[in-house]
């Protein structure tokens, strides 16, 4: 057969236009996992990269014609573009002073995850040989590992608090040492030097190993791990260097004095150590200790590490259910009874590893009431109790809550803009992480030194008591909130007495934090949001609480009541969390009370929020530019089919194929896509082969690495026999082609696909709707979907990418550009 030829300049098979959809914008690159060549933009229309490789390029109309769908056999080999990616390469290596960057874009450095089995020959011989037995056997080993997570990710939390807190004592008792000394000598000047100092050098330090070592560390990590568990893989982000760089910055940020958290990033931290215990080797270190080998593809270690993203959380707050329900409403796109046996496990014995280590630490052996990382403290139910009348006010407070989360939000976007714009050298980022650092110190100090609201020391109540320019015996009440770690703080503004903060001082105090840690989220540093939210909102709740007393008298407005409510509605605000966040405040303050007020809260805060803007960690999603996909497709899409959203030429390979074809379409940059329709061989050129299988790029590389092929004379010698153990050694990393060597002898050998192709796809007819597409998709896990007409024949392939593109904008419905990063 004389395979047909297409050149790389054929466009996207044209659309009817649709009246719902509000802009039509071109493409500028093409997806590792879409097989589409490049159509272009029209001319002077540029589509800004985001890593500013360069303008758009002129576009050429083409017919469009039925045989366009398929390209089968060899690709040409004319590349038109190569002086444009010169210079693409070379402006993209310059650092230009500002990137252009837009919100509707979505990123082709994304691929997803097969979550989907490969049932081929190989796999299904593999699952008929395992008996009952040696399936029980799996199962426990699933156990197994779930229980090594709990218990990694607990002494991982361990050693996070162990450590922020010897250092950060060490800090704060510096500091204060020099406070007191020249409060008394005067030069104050220099006490504020050294706090400054101290934090920037510190955040330095932390800045520089995430900017120039692991970029993928920066920030909570929660938006990837949805990423990850939604079925984009993120380049990087569950790899052990990750982790690594991950617990030193966050250590580092905090013990900086940044308005930061350590919680957040536990959820990242538990994820990446899944799945690596899941695998039962380090790709990394070069290391395999021969076990968990069944393990070794997407479909498990994405399971494992929504276990360990429950884990992080039910470290970090002490809320086993609230990490099951974490995983369950942020994360996992797929889910049954027994993954959630197995989570809820994972979650119990990582606060049981940490609650147990933590006692032991302080010296109270077997008290395990303190089980996570945070711990908000015991509420008296006395003090605490709440009537039906406090039911609007609780309300009032959620709405505040949403509106305050919403002008966080929006702030954040528009700072994230700029750093994508023009702080996007890593240098650059390590300046601003220092600066931030150097202004929250000086932020501190002012308020502190300008603060005259002087209260008694109680007992040990304070753990850094500045005294300034207070009366012996007396501390200044602003300084326990700056000059403690944010959890402290939490705690100190939920339980302290009525009177022990001035309401000035509240107010002060929310109004500076609030800006701070706007600022300080999406910089280039290891740091969670949950802290600063929680100690926003427990701020301005407990003004709220003391302005509540002032107005009506009663003593039943307790200020730590208030200051929860405030906390709850401030982080619902901000990361739209209902279900979960309910639960993990529930579990923090081990207090079921006040379950009804608290889900009321988040619930008024997160409707109010999504009124202006949506919740943080889907907004750095969508700055990303990552094709994330939501639980359902856009719900004015009905009108638009499989036919119209699909990627079309379809580069397809024969069952026997030659192995030059296999290396020249593998190597073409052009189709540098990863799934292969199979089509049966056929005589007749001019007849379009029906649909016989798909078989994937990495399956491919291994069958060339391996030389599984032979002559074309000898079509009936059996190749060499391969085993599902050949591919899950190579997984996850597997060779480029490049790393390939063919010679031109065996580029004239053949390869039969039968045995390795899945040879039962899932497909759809192109006139499916675009919802009844995106279901399948969602539903499935899928990463490839072919399109076929009535004759069975591949007209088309759907990805993520392809149903990603398509958004309910202001407008209508929108289909996002496509950019290279």
């Amino acid at each position: 057969m004389t395979p047909m030829r297409a050149a790389d300049t054929e466009l996207r098979a044209a659309r009817p236009r649709m009246a719902n959809v509000a802009k039509k914008v071109s493409w500028s690159g093409r997806a590792r996992d879409d097989p589409e060549p490049e159509p272009e933009p029209e001319p002077g229309e540029a589509t800004p990269l985001l890593n500013g490789a360069g303008p758009g390029r002129p576009r050429r109309s083409r017919q469009f014609t039925h045989s366009s769908f398929l390209r089968i056999g060899q690709l040409s080999n004319i590349d038109l573009h190569d002086d444009a990616h010169e210079l693409e390469t070379e402006v993209s290596h310059q650092f230009p002073n500002e990137i252009p960057h837009n919100e509707k874009l979505l990123s082709l450095k994304y691929e997803s995850l097969d979550y989907d089995n490969s049932e081929n020959q190989l796999f299904l011989e593999e699952e008929r040989r395992i008996n009952h037995a040696a399936f029980q056997t799996v199962e426990i080993k699933r156990w197994v590992i779930c229980a090594m997570i709990g218990i990694l990710t607990g002494l991982v939390a361990c050693f996070i608090d162990i450590v922020v807190e010897k250092l950060a004592g060490l800090k704060y008792k510096v500091v204060k040492d020099n406070i007191d000394k020249f409060t008394e000598k005067g030069g104050l000047s220099f006490s504020l030097l050294l706090w400054a100092t101290l934090n920037s050098s510190v955040v330095m330090v932390g800045s520089i190993i995430v900017a120039f070592i692991e970029p993928v560390a920066a920030g909570s990590g929660i938006p990837q791990i949805k990423c990850y568990l939604n079925g984009v893989k993120i380049p990087h982000v569950v790899r052990l260097k990750t982790l690594m760089v991950k617990v030193c910055g966050v250590i580092l940020s905090v013990v900086g004095g940044l308005a930061v958290g350590k919680e957040g990033p536990m959820i990242h931290s538990g994820a990446v150590i899944a799945a690596g215990i899941s695998q039962g080797r380090s790709t990394s270190l070069k290391r395999d200790f021969k076990i968990f080998e069944y393990f070794r593809r997407d479909t498990e270690k994405r399971d494992f590490v929504s276990a360990g993203a429950a884990a992080g959380v039910s470290a970090a707050f002490g809320a086993p259910v609230g990490g099951v329900l974490f995983s369950l409403e942020e994360g996992a796109s797929f889910w049954n009874q027994f993954l959630t046996w197995r989570i809820f496990f994972a979650s119990m014995i990582s606060t049981f590893t940490l609650n147990s280590v933590l006692s032991v630490y302080h010296g109270n052996a077997w008290d395990l009431s303190n089980p996570g990382l945070i711990n908000f403290g015991r509420f008296d139910n006395e003090k605490m109790e709440y009537t039906i009348q406090e039911i609007p006010i609780f309300i009032v407070m959620g709405v505040v809550g949403g509106i305050l989360g919403a002008m966080f939000n929006a702030l954040n976007y528009w700072l994230t803009m700029f750093r994508i714009r023009y702080i996007h050298r890593p240098c650059l980022q390590v300046v601003e992480a220092m600066l931030v650092a150097a202004v929250t110190a000086a932020v501190g100090f002012v308020m502190i030194y300008c603060s005259r609201d002087c209260q008694p020391l109680q007992g040990n109540a304070v753990a850094y008591p500045l005294q300034l320019f207070c009366a012996d015996g007396e501390y200044n009440s602003m300084a326990t909130a700056f000059f403690n770690t944010p959890e402290k703080s939490v705690v100190s503004l939920f339980h302290d007495p009525p009177g022990t903060y001035n309401p000035m001082t509240l107010g002060m105090f929310t109004l500076m934090y609030f800006f701070l840690a706007c600022w300080t989220y999406g910089l280039t540093v290891s740091a969670g949001v949950f802290i600063p939210s929680l100690l926003i909102g427990a701020a301005w709740g407990r003004l709220f609480g003391i302005s509540l007393s002032y107005l009506t008298g009663s003593i039943w407005a307790d200020p730590g009541k208030y200051a929860l409510m405030g906390a709850a509605a401030q982080l619902g605000g901000i990361v739209r969390m209902t279900l979960s966040l309910t639960v993990i405040m529930m579990e923090a303050t081990s207090n079921v009370t006040y379950g009804f007020p608290i889900m009321l809260v988040l619930m008024t805060a997160k409707i109010v929020g999504d009124f202006f803007v949506e919740g943080l960690y889907d907004m750095h999603i969508q700055l990303q530019s990552v094709p994330f996909l939501h639980w359902e497709a856009p719900v004015t899409s009905h009108s638009l089919t499989a036919r119209e959203v699909m990627s079309t030429p379809v580069t397809c390979l024969r069952r026997k194929e030659k192995v030059g074809t296999i290396v020249d379409i593998l190597s073409d940059a052009s189709s540098n896509h990863n799934g292969f329709p199979v089509v049966e061989n056929e005589t007749d050129t001019m007849q379009v082969a029906g649909l016989r299988g798909l078989i994937l790029r990495s399956q491919l590389i291994v069958l060339l690495k391996h030389k599984v092929f032979v002559e074309r004379a000898n079509l009936s010698l059996v190749q060499r026999r391969l085993k599902l153990k050949d591919f899950r050694d190579a997984y996850p990393r597997f060779p480029p082609i490049q790393s390939i060597h063919v010679s031109q002898d065996e580029r004239e050998c053949m390869m039969d696909l039968t045995e390795f192709m899945n040879p039962s796809p899932y497909t759809v007819p192109q006139e499916a709707s675009l919802p009844r597409v995106f279901k399948l998709f969602r539903a499935l896990g899928l990463r490839h979907l072919v399109v076929v007409d009535n004759r069975n024949e591949v007209v088309g392939m759907v990805t993520r990418k392809d149903l990603a593109r398509y958004r309910l904008g202001k407008e209508g419905l929108e289909e996002l550009s496509l950019a290279q990063t």
